[in-house]
């Protein structure tokens, strides 16, 4: 594993100007307080040191750590680099994968085809595969070799950024995975009722033309439509409790990446300074506190039943929480796993539906066949989970701007544990990544048809072509559609997203016009390294159907 930090010279070349200049300012302050005021035993030594003699002793003992270094790499020497390889020399890769991570995919697919290469980072290696054998055999893994949760923990500095007393705590996991699943049938009338009730209130619909910026609205939408099936009324239009989801979302997120810009030892030292999470949690529990205490006060006189018993994210987990350890039963504890999965809830689902609305305003022309879609599985079934399941248009539409887009051009990314062989003999040693790319799925011509091109209805005529409607379905992963994950890993909460997004885009179609500022003119995502966002500030304009 390559280690941010190890040689002062390497810490201070990536960090930037003015953390360098920090840096430098603290050598020169411990310089200065070692040889300015020395003390008397060694005052006269000190003098006796020539600069020179210092310096022609540093270059060897330099020379023989990049040595040390480069003998260290020589076992996995066998898979081709994107850039430097050499220690040190490695840091101008990893300083291109952060400004240009799609073109340094692009360039290692077309370079090496099928044969998995590498890519520097500034913490680690990333090994990227491509064939459905490597990917396959990434799935296949054992968590104890290959790990998806220790590299999102990597990634996003969770240890630091999440506010959690355990990160690895999942538990939650399984509790999206069975019970909201199994209940979102039930459930599809509440998750209507507020996606209509959040876009009047966010979105008026007027006969006249409303500019509204897009990701900003789609946020508030998606936070309104989460919290109703985590908290339930009233809490979820409580602009507090809303407000709070939010910036704790946006707070996980840009603290994770500003910490993983600095090195280990310093995390714990920066993470105070650009870290607000406390605070955030600490309005969570006294908002989320009386309905815990209420709540719990149930559980103990009547068990597991009682009249207007809630049926919502909170409640699952207070009665998954009893089977766990007393600290993860507490308010905070429970507040702030209620924050954790709105997290994934709302960073995800926010993201995908700006770029779905953004390909639908830039291309007005697909609006009737999807209003024409919902209005005729409306008017024959009504509102239900089994009429979204009948949206063959409206999932195509937004598995195709997902496809085209997403959120990470590095799918599938797991941290080695153990040292790891594929059955090509490719190693990967412990401490670095594995992933493969949207180059080599998402975008590759093999599986799509003209990949690079937005084709609204590419999945939805894949289902009539072959008469499998389950395998074409935005909910299904496979080894050519990656954004919710493959295999035990895959995305516990994606039959939640997808439900939710069709809902919302159902919504859009038969109640707005959609439209551009600039028709045409699809807004450009914005991306750091890997992480691909929607454009934050371009607006979309709407009023009410014609």
């Amino acid at each position: 594993m390559r280690l941010l930090g190890m040689l002062p010279s390497a810490g201070y070349t990536l960090m930037g100007k003015n953390t360098r200049l920090v840096f430098e300012a603290g050598w020169v302050r411990e310089r200065d307080s070692i040889f300015s005021r020395p003390s008397p035993p060694f005052a006269s030594a000190l003098t006796m040191l020539d600069t020179f003699t210092v310096l022609y002793a540093l270059v060897p003992l330099g020379s023989v750590l990049y040595l040390l270094q480069w003998l260290r790499s020589l076992k996995y020497k066998a898979t081709p680099t994107i850039g430097p390889s050499a220690p040190l020399l490695s840091y101008w890769g990893a300083a291109r994968f952060l400004y240009d991570a799609k073109s340094v995919l692009e360039e290692g697919y077309a370079t090496h085809g099928t044969k998995p290469f590498k890519v520097a980072t500034f913490r680690e290696w990333h090994y990227v595969v491509s064939t459905p054998q490597h990917i396959d055999e990434l799935r296949r893994a054992p968590d104890d070799v290959m790990s998806f949760t220790e590299a999102a923990i990597d990634e996003f500095n969770f240890e630091y950024s999440l506010g959690m007393r355990d990160v690895r705590s999942d538990f939650h996991a399984g509790v999206i995975r069975t019970t909201l699943t199994r209940n979102l049938a039930t459930l599809s009338t509440d998750i209507y009722d507020e996606v209509k009730s959040a876009f009047a209130d966010v979105i008026p619909a007027t006969n006249d033309w409303t500019m509204v910026p897009a990701y900003s609205s789609m946020t508030q939408i998606v936070a309104r439509i989460s919290t109703r099936v985590f908290v339930g009324l009233p809490l979820c239009r409580n602009p507090e409790f809303l407000d709070l989801s939010i910036k704790y979302t946006m707070n996980v997120v840009t603290t994770g990446l500003i910490l993983g810009l600095f090195p280990d030892f310093l995390k714990p030292f920066v993470n105070p300074m650009v870290n607000t999470v406390t605070k955030l949690i600490d309005r969570a529990e006294h908002l989320l506190a009386p309905q815990i205490e209420e709540r719990r006060k149930c559980m103990e006189e009547f068990g597991d039943d009682w009249a207007h018993k809630p049926n919502d994210m909170l409640q699952w987990i207070m009665e998954a929480a009893v089977n766990e350890l007393p600290e993860e039963q507490t308010n905070r504890a429970l507040a702030v796993r209620i924050l954790v999965i709105g997290f994934a809830a709302l960073h995800s689902s926010s993201m995908s539906f700006t770029y779905a609305l953004y390909y639908l305003a830039a291309n007005p022309q697909y609006i009737l066949p999807l209003r024409q879609e919902v209005e005729t599985i409306l008017s024959d079934h009504g509102w239900s989970k089994a009429s979204l399941q009948k949206m063959r248009r409206v999932d195509s539409f937004l598995k195709e701007s997902q496809r085209l887009t997403g959120f990470n051009f590095c799918l599938m990314t797991h941290k080695v544990l153990q040292d790891f062989t594929f059955s090509d003999g490719t190693f990967v040693p412990k401490g670095d990544h594995i992933c493969t790319g949207t180059p080599m799925t998402h975008h590759k011509e093999e599986y799509y048809a003209h990949p690079r091109e937005f084709d609204p209805w590419r999945f939805s005529d894949m289902r009539d072509e072959t008469g499998e409607g389950v395998k074409h379905q935005m909910v299904n992963t496979t080894a050519d559609y990656l954004p919710f994950g493959l295999g035990r890993h895959a995305c516990p909460g994606r039959f939640f997203a997808v439900n939710e997004l069709k809902s919302m885009l159902a919504h859009v179609a038969v109640t707005y016009d959609v439209a551009l500022e600039k028709p045409g003119q699809m807004p450009a995502p914005e991306i750091f390294g890997s992480l691909i966002t929607p454009h934050r500030t371009a607006k979309v304009m709407f009023r009410r159907r014609q």
